[in-house]
C-alpha cells in the first residue's frame, strides 16, 4: 500500500479513536446542580402583583429566583447584546473570541471578551478564579459540562439569577426591585440596557452610589451606541441619558402582615390577598388621627380590613409605625388578645333575635341587676329605665345586654363565640354574664372574622390571607333573619344626640364600639357592603387612659378610614323570612286603637315576639274632679281621654332614672276599672275554620281571614304567643303551621279577639 495512504489511515483512525473518546467523555459529563447550596430571598406580593416585601437570603445578598419567562424580554436582549451575542450559536465556549483574547494577552493588549455567558454561569456557579490558565481550563470545561445537560434557556435564565447586579444584589429579580422598583417582567428597555451593564463591573456601576453614577451611564451609552442604527432604542435621543432612580430602602411594607404569612407560608413566593392603595391608605388614616389624638396621651392603632365574602384580608396594620420602638411598635396588636367591651353586644342580640326573645323594638329594661357573684353597671354608672332594644344596643347600655345574656338558651354566648373562632383559656363557668361586657380577650383578627360571618353567610370560616384554602362546611352561627335584623339595629345613629354626630359622614355604615374596663381598649367594629373593618386604638403596655372612650376616638376613626377607604357599598338583602309591622314606640307592641304614634318594625314572624298593646287607654275624665270616670252616666263635664297604663314597677323605673311618666287620674270613688270604653264585638274567624284538619306542606299555606266591627283597620294574628303577622280583614297574611294541635288567635287593633282550635297532621 502507497505510503501515504497507510499514513492517512492510520491518521483516520485515530482520529475516529479521537471522536469516540471524545463522544464518552461527553456522555459522561456529570449533570451539574444549577444552584447548589444556593439560599433565595423571599418575596411577599399584593394582590395586583405589587412588592410588599423583599427578605435576604441566608447569606446575606438579596437574589431572587425568576424565571426567563418572568423576565423582560429586553433584559434578554440587553444581556446577550453586552455580554455574547453568539450566545446561541457557540457550544459554551467561543472559539473565535478565545483566540483572540489569547493572542492580545500574549501580545501585551489584553482586553477581555472572551468568555461567554456559559463561562459566567461557571465561574459563579463554582466559584471560580479565572485569571491563571488553569483557572480558565477549568471554567471551559464546567462551561462545555453546563452546555452537555442545560438548554441555552436553562444556563441563561441561571446566568440572570446569578450575575452581580452591585452591592449585595443578585439576580436580574432582586435588581429590578431593588434598582427599578418593579418585577422583572415589567423593566422598560432603557431600565434593561442600564442594568444589563451592571454585571460586567459591579464594584464601579453600582446604581446606588451617586459616584458610579457616571460610570454607569457611560457604559449604558456605549451599549446602545453598538446597537444597529435603525434600532428604536439607539434613535431614542434620552436612552443614552437614562438614570436608574432606586429608592433608598427595599420595600418594606405591611412589616406585620408580611412577618406573619411569611412564617405560615414557606413558600419563596407569596402572592397575598393583601391591596397595597388600601394598606396606605389605612395608615394614612391612622397616623392623621394620632397627630390628632397626640395631646390625649393616644399613640397607637390598628387596624384589619377584610372582604366578608372570602374572608380574605385586603388590610392590616398591626400598630401605628413598626419602627417606633417608644410604642413597641415591632408587636403585632392584630394578634394581641384584649377585652373587647361591648364590641360583643351585637351577637348577644343576635341570639336574642334569632331565639324569639326579642324584636328590634322590643321595651327592655335598663335598670339595676344585682347576681350573687357579679354586679353590672353601664359605662355611665347610671341607667334610662325601659328603653327600646335598637337603643339599648346603639347606646350600648350594659344592663339589658347583661339580662339578654342571662336568658339565652343553649350553650349561650359562649358556645357562640367559640363556634365563631374565639378561643377561650377557661370554661365557660370561669367567665360567667361577665363574657357579656368583654370579660374574656379576644383579638382583633377574632373580632373581625365574627363581624364577617355577620355581614355574609354567618358561617365561621378563616380568615386568608394568602392562597384561598377550600372552605369547610360549618354550622351558621346565626340564621340569615336574625343577622339581617341585628345589622339594621346597629347602623345609623346620628339621631342620638350630639355625640353621634360623626355616623353623619357614613349614615349606611353599621358599627359597634367597645371600651375595656379601665380603659386600657377602644374598639370600633364596622360593615359596609361586603366589607369590614376592626380599629383598635390603645397602649401595648395595657395602660389606662381616660381618653379612650371608644365612642370619641375609635368609632370617629372606623368612619373616617371608610370614608378615605371609598369601598362600594349596597342595600342591604332582606331576608324572606323577615316583614315589617307597625309597632306602638313607647311599648314596642302592635299598636291599638288609641295608640298615638306609629313606628314601622321588622320582625320575624314565628319567632319574634310581639303582642298588642295594653299600654294606652281611652278613660273617661270628669273635668270638675279631674277623676276617672268607670261609665258615661250623662254628666256634661266628662270628656274623653287616652292615657298610659305603666305597671306600678316601670313607673318607679322611670322615676328612678329621671323620666317620670304621667299617671293615670285616680279612679272616682276608688273604682280601679281601666276597662276600654268601646264595646264592639270581637273578630270572628274565617280560615282556618276550628276542629277542621290540616295537612303541612302546602305550596301556599293557609289563608287567615276573620270578620271583625266596624271601626276596626288591624288585626293581629297569633299561633299561641307567637305573632305571625298582621293584615286587615280582606288581606290577612298565610300560615305554615307545623304538625301538632295549634291554637290560633286574632287580636284587633282595639284589642278585641277570639282563638280557634285546628290539627295539623303531616302531609
Amino acid at each position: 500500500m502507497h505510503p501515504v495512504r497507510q499514513k492517512l489511515k492510520r491518521w483516520g483512525r485515530r482520529a475516529a479513536i479521537a471522536v469516540i473518546a471524545l463522544g464518552v467523555a461527553w456522555a459522561l459529563l456529570p449533570k451539574p446542580d444549577l444552584y447548589p447550596d444556593c439560599s433565595w430571598s423571599r418575596i411577599v406580593r399584593d394582590r395586583h402583583g405589587e412588592v410588599l416585601h423583599l427578605s435576604m437570603a441566608q447569606d446575606g445578598a438579596y437574589r431572587l429566583k425568576t424565571s426567563l419567562a418572568d423576565i423582560s424580554p429586553a433584559l434578554v436582549r440587553a444581556t446577550l447584546a453586552k455580554e455574547d451575542r453568539h450566545y446561541r450559536w457557540h457550544p459554551g465556549v467561543n472559539p473565535v473570541a478565545l483566540l483572540r483574547a489569547t493572542w492580545q494577552a500574549a501580545t501585551g493588549h489584553p482586553s477581555g471578551g472572551a468568555s461567554t455567558i456559559t463561562m459566567q454561569v461557571a465561574r459563579l456557579r463554582w466559584k471560580l478564579e479565572t485569571r491563571s490558565i488553569g483557572g480558565k481550563l477549568v471554567q471551559i470545561y464546567h462551561a462545555i459540562q453546563l452546555e452537555r445537560h442545560y438548554s441555552k434557556d436553562e444556563i441563561l435564565e441561571a446566568y440572570l439569577n446569578l450575575a452581580p447586579y452591585g452591592g449585595n444584589v443578585e439576580g436580574a429579580g432582586a435588581a429590578a426591585i431593588l434598582w427599578c422598583g418593579r418585577p422583572c417582567a415589567e423593566l422598560t428597555e432603557r431600565e434593561a440596557f442600564a442594568l444589563s451593564v451592571i454585571p460586567q463591573s459591579p464594584a464601579t456601576r453600582h446604581p446606588g452610589r451617586e459616584r458610579d453614577q457616571s460610570r454607569l451611564a457611560a457604559a449604558q451609552a456605549r451599549l446602545i451606541q453598538s446597537l444597529n442604527a435603525d434600532d428604536p432604542l439607539r434613535r431614542d435621543p434620552l436612552a443614552a441619558q437614562f438614570t436608574l432612580t432606586p429608592s433608598s430602602e427595599p420595600p418594606h411594607y405591611a412589616p406585620h402582615f408580611c412577618r406573619n404569612v411569611m412564617a405560615t407560608n414557606p413558600s419563596a413566593a407569596i402572592d397575598s390577598t393583601l391591596d397595597l392603595r388600601l394598606q396606605r391608605i389605612l395608615e394614612q388614616g391612622i397616623h392623621a388621627r394620632l397627630e390628632r389624638s397626640e395631646e390625649l396621651g393616644i399613640n397607637n392603632a390598628c387596624a384589619v380590613l377584610i372582604h366578608a365574602p372570602t374572608r380574605e384580608v385586603l388590610g392590616y396594620v398591626g400598630s401605628a409605625n413598626y419602627d417606633d420602638r417608644r410604642i413597641s411598635g415591632m408587636v403585632d396588636g392584630l394578634r394581641a388578645r384584649r377585652s373587647p367591651g361591648s364590641a360583643l353586644k351585637p351577637f348577644i342580640y343576635g341570639l336574642a333575635l334569632e331565639q324569639g326573645l326579642i324584636h328590634p323594638r322590643s321595651l327592655l329594661m335598663d335598670a339595676p341587676l344585682t347576681f350573687a357573684d357579679y354586679n353590672p353597671e353601664n359605662f355611665e354608672r347610671e341607667f334610662m329605665g325601659p328603653v327600646s332594644a335598637r337603643e339599648a344596643l346603639l347606646r350600648s347600655r350594659n344592663l339589658p345586654a347583661v339580662d339578654l345574656t342571662r336568658r339565652l338558651s343553649g350553650d349561650g354566648l359562649y358556645g357562640f363565640l367559640k363556634r365563631g373562632g374565639i378561643s377561650f383559656k377557661y370554661p365557660a363557668s370561669h367567665y360567667g354574664l361577665s363574657l357579656a361586657l368583654g370579660g374574656a380577650g379576644v383579638t382583633p383578627l377574632e373580632l373581625a372574622n365574627l363581624y364577617a360571618s355577620l355581614a355574609d353567610d354567618g358561617r365561621f370560616r378563616p380568615l386568608v390571607f394568602d392562597t384561598p384554602q377550600k372552605p369547610e362546611s360549618t354550622p351558621v352561627l346565626l340564621d340569615e333573619a336574625a343577622r339581617f335584623l341585628v345589622l339594621d339595629m346597629i347602623t345609623g345613629g346620628s339621631e342620638l344626640g350630639s355625640d353621634y354626630e360623626f355616623t353623619n359622614t357614613c349614615p349606611t355604615l353599621a358599627w359597634k364600639t367597645g371600651t375595656s374596663h379601665g380603659f386600657r381598649d377602644a374598639w370600633a367594629a364596622g360593615v359596609l357592603g361586603d366589607y369590614v373593618l376592626v380599629v383598635w386604638m390603645g397602649d401595648f403596655s395595657g395602660r389606662g387612659n381616660p381618653a379612650l372612650v371608644a365612642r370619641h376616638c375609635a368609632a370617629p376613626l372606623l368612619f373616617e378610614l371608610f370614608a378615605r377607604l371609598g369601598l362600594p357599598d349596597h342595600p342591604r338583602k332582606i331576608p324572606a323570612s323577615v316583614m315589617t309591622t307597625d309597632v306602638c314606640p313607647q311599648s314596642g307592641c302592635l299598636p291599638g286603637h288609641h295608640c298615638p304614634h306609629r313606628v314601622s318594625s321588622w320582625f320575624i314572624p314565628g319567632v319574634s315576639p310581639i303582642r298588642p298593646c295594653e299600654l294606652h287607654r281611652e278613660i273617661l275624665v270628669d273635668t270638675t274632679s279631674g277623676l276617672r270616670v268607670a261609665r258615661d252616666d250623662g254628666r256634661p263635664s266628662l270628656r274623653r281621654e287616652v292615657c298610659e297604663f305603666w305597671p306600678p314597677d316601670l313607673l318607679e323605673l322611670f322615676r328612678k332614672a329621671g323620666v317620670p311618666r304621667r299617671e293615670p287620674p285616680a279612679p272616682e270613688n276608688g273604682s280601679a276599672t281601666t276597662e276600654g270604653l268601646d264595646p264592639g264585638s270581637s273578630p270572628t274567624i274565617l280560615s282556618p275554620l276550628a276542629g277542621r284538619i290540616y295537612l303541612t306542606g302546602s305550596d301556599h299555606g293557609i289563608p287567615l281571614l276573620a270578620k271583625s266591627a266596624a271601626g276596626v283597620g288591624r288585626l293581629y294574628w297569633f299561633c299561641g304567643e307567637t305573632f305571625l303577622g298582621s293584615g286587615t280583614t280582606s288581606d290577612g297574611p298565610t300560615w305554615q303551621p307545623s304538625a301538632g294541635t295549634r291554637t290560633l288567635r286574632v287580636v284587633d287593633d282595639h284589642g278585641r279577639g277570639s282563638a280557634v282550635s285546628i290539627v295539623v297532621q303531616q302531609r
